[in-house]
């Protein structure tokens, strides 16, 4: 303990890192599966095959056995993350934790290193406290916090993407000042590049500004060891992504031509009006970014960008003005790219978490601008008015708790004012705190139709409930049954809408999920 205190005070992101760690191991098994999970942790169960010698001289391999139960679908999501993650999870499940709860508290540990690559990528223009507090500040987004334990998909990917610029553009500086470490910074930077990748093939993104930082920085003796980065990342994408395996370029190409367009005929709750997915108007993705995070997140932003920039361009360093930029374009090329291309869009913002850094770096010159404001006032007044700007986010996790991620800001009167108007619970986590209270009241056997994936509920019932899924099977509901409908889209308000009411998951005036008896 005598050396571990030194360097938490050094390094005071540690103390941030071991206040989240520790606050999430009293709440991770509070949260409920999301829509996603079951089918992808069962990909992550999957995937040993694909890695067993044992299968590939077996003469009867088949790598689709490597995909799971919903093979066609997950196949084309590279696994890197689940590889890394699967076998934390089973540590934990060996300890005694139910494998979802396992899960949530390794997603949301993962996520924890994102919080560090901001906090590192940060300190490359800020001071050690403005860098702190907006990690801090973006930590405690009530959004951030919920997907970071229930979404497996989009979190991971900001965090090795951020990664991948942060060490790729690090790399970069190594070799532009021939550092002795620039093998081992080559190959950081690739495999968080090939892990980014491998998640999603949005991936390469990042290795373009890390290449683009290049060309302003180096001189072309240096262009070997760009080399060595691209064609590592492309090996640790290779490695990690077994559906490559088969025909790398042409699935990989299939897979990029698939995402661009992702295709789904899924419903989105929007101002009132129910729209399919890619039809929603091009307002979606900025309104949700402007709601969805707290109050100070925009005006915060848009200073940073003011004084930063007049920090940079004082401080003469090209470097920092040029990767400050880059960084910025970061954020700017794939909002533009929503506005001009309109690709269909559900759940949030969910699946454009990655292109958030950029806003709490320049939040970071905010909080930096501010602190030297009040350079003559005592360090508790500067690191008071960081908190009060932290705190409508730490008020947020603790009113929302464990539906953080439903979290909409005053601007639209809180999740209370954007319910039936927009989408909260989307990702159904309200059916495990739904069920727990129905096995409480319930012990004599029953029938429970659920609405929408029935699967989720079904892994939280008590034996005595028979769980059905209600589609196709509504003619079959009779008295004295119970039925489990959810607000997505304001469902329950067509769904057995005159039968009682006898649970109902809520926070404030929004309204999870219900459950109902027919009389």
């Amino acid at each position: 303990m005598k050396f571990l205190l030194p360097s938490l005070f050094k390094k005071p992101i540690l103390l941030l890192l071991l206040a989240n760690v520790v606050i999430g191991l009293f709440l991770f098994r509070h949260y409920g599966l999301s829509w996603d999970e079951p089918l992808f942790y069962n990909y992550a169960d999957a995937l040993g095959y694909a890695y067993s010698p044992k299968e590939w001289f077996s003469g009867q391999f088949d790598l689709s056995h490597s995909y799971g139960a919903s093979g066609d679908d997950h196949k084309t999501r590279g696994p890197a993350y689940l590889l890394l993650a699967r076998n934390f999870v089973y540590g934990l499940s060996a300890l005694g934790s139910d494998p979802a709860s396992a899960w949530h508290l390794v997603n949301f540990l993962f996520f924890q290193l994102g919080v560090y690559f901001l906090y590192r990528f940060a300190t490359r223009w800020l001071s050690i406290p403005a860098a702190l507090f907006t990690s801090a500040f973006f930590s405690f987004q009530p959004l951030l916090w919920g997907h970071a334990f229930i979404n497996p998909k989009d979190p991971p990917f900001l965090t090795f993407f951020l990664a991948s610029v942060c060490l790729g553009f690090e790399m970069v500086d190594a070799l532009a000042h021939d550092s002795k470490d620039k093998p081992k910074k080559t190959l950081l930077a690739a495999f968080a590049l090939g892990i980014a990748t491998s998640i999603r093939v949005l991936g390469p993104l990042a290795g373009m500004l890390v290449v683009l930082y290049a060309l302003t920085q180096l001189k072309w003796r240096a262009w070997k060891y760009l080399v060595i980065y691209g064609l590592s990342a492309i090996l640790v994408m290779f490695i990690t992504w077994p559906f490559l395996w088969e025909n790398p370029m042409k699935n990989f190409i299939d897979v990029f031509r698939l995402m661009s367009d992702n295709p789904t005929t899924l419903s989105v709750l929007f101002n009132g009006e129910v729209y399919r997915a890619g039809e929603l108007p091009r307002r979606y993705l900025p309104f949700m970014i402007a709601t969805t995070l707290t109050e100070p997140t925009l005006p915060l932003f848009l200073i940073g960008i003011l004084v930063g920039y007049r920090k940079l361009v004082r401080e003469k360093r090209s470097a920092h003005l040029v990767s400050a930029t880059l960084t910025l374009l970061w954020f700017i090329i794939l909002i533009a790219y929503v506005l001009l291309r309109r690709p269909a869009m559900y759940d949030g913002m969910r699946h454009f978490l990655f292109i958030l850094p950029p806003l709490f770096i320049f939040i970071g010159f905010a909080f930096e601008a501010l602190f030297i404001k009040t350079k003559p006032h005592p360090a508790w007044l500067q690191a008071g008015i960081g908190v009060l700007l932290i705190l409508p986010g730490i008020n947020g996790i603790a009113q929302l708790h464990p539906y953080e991620y439903t979290y909409y800001n005053s601007f639209v009167g809180g999740t209370s004012g954007a319910f039936r108007k927009y989408e909260t619970d989307y990702w159904l986590t309200c059916y495990k705190e739904s069920i727990e209270q129905l096995n409480r009241i319930k012990t004599e056997p029953i029938d429970l139709f659920v609405k929408r994936e029935a699967y989720i509920a079904a892994a939280y019932a008590n034996s005595n409930i028979n769980v059905r899924d209600l589609r196709g099977a509504q003619n079959e509901v009779t008295s004295g049954d119970y039925v489990l409908v959810n607000t997505r889209t304001n469902e329950d308000r067509s769904t057995f809408r005159d039968a009682p009411v006898v649970i109902e998951i809520r926070r404030g005036d929004a309204i999870f999920c219900i459950v109902r008896r027919i009389p």
